[in-house]
């Protein structure tokens, strides 16, 4: 959802070189949140930290 108002926001501002730039910003963090290194310790998969850090 962030992308589509990013980019609703980069053609108000008349910023189309802008979308290309974005786009590639989404794949990155979608690579990089379900890269295997992201794995908690105990082997399950996608496992979070809890907010505290615990």
């Amino acid at each position: 959802m962030w992308l589509e108002n990013a980019v609703q926001d980069a053609e108000r501002r008349a910023l189309p070189d802008l979308k290309p730039l974005l786009e590639a910003l989404a794949l990155a963090t979608s690579a990089l949140r379900t890269a295997d290194w992201n794995d908690d310790a105990t082997g399950e998969s996608g496992a979070r930290r809890p907010a505290d850090g615990r």
